[in-house]
């Protein structure tokens, strides 16, 4: 909790305790339906609740945002940003559907009103998004299929609407694969965040209207 704290320094007292709570109960769910590795829940604000904020250092989602978490796996990035953007609505979907029990669960458990999980394919959801972030489901050219038409034509926040991934490594070769109408922007987790678990890790924004 320090490190989110240093980095998020102006959360509300009821963020702070949500944030504060996830560890605890992700810990209790692990222990029944493994969502997280062990060596990840030893570092949990760090490798999840952090990584998944980077996002938040591009973008500060305006209230009424609908952000579709793709791929969430046990609700990263979601739950975090659903912390930190109480006013915007987030739909958490995977295809393992006991995943989705833990999301659903943990969004009870903190009171987020502002939480839909979803057992379900990513292009099988009915609906349009202002966006939607992932973490590292899988290769871009299979991951812009799967949205590429679940997209409000109208933006109003800051960024375009699109695409904002999670991922690490040399991507060049990864986005080269994919004809995208608007060039990819890629940005460094590193600027952000000094651990060096981010040296590698990139956020991936992709406009797509």
């Amino acid at each position: 909790m320090e490190t989110l704290l240093k980095h998020f320094p102006n959360l509300t007292e009821k963020q702070i305790k949500q944030f504060s709570k996830l560890e605890e109960l992700y810990t209790f769910w692990n222990a029944q339906i493994n969502v997280i590795s062990r060596k990840d829940v030893d570092n949990f604000y760090e490798r999840h609740v952090l990584h998944a904020l980077a996002i938040a250092k591009i973008i500060s989602f305006k209230p009424e945002t609908k952000i579709l978490d793709v791929g969430t796996g046990g609700g990263f990035p979601g739950i975090p940003l659903a912390i930190l953007f109480p006013d915007s609505d987030f739909l958490l979907v995977d295809s393992i559907g006991k995943k989705i029990k833990v999301v659903n669960e943990v969004a009870a458990s903190l009171g987020l009103e502002n939480v839909e999980g979803l057992h379900q394919r990513a292009e099988k959801v009915k609906g349009n998004f202002d966006f939607v972030v992932s973490r590292a489901v899988t290769r871009m050219n299979r991951f812009v299929p799967w949205v590429k038409n679940k997209f409000r034509s109208h933006s109003f926040n800051d960024l375009p609407n699109g695409i904002i991934y999670l991922k690490g490594g040399d991507l060049h070769e990864e986005l080269n694969e994919v004809n995208f109408k608007y060039n990819p922007t890629l940005t460094k987790i590193s600027e952000f965040f000094d651990s060096e678990f981010f040296e590698t890790k990139q956020i991936v924004q992709v406009r797509m209207n």
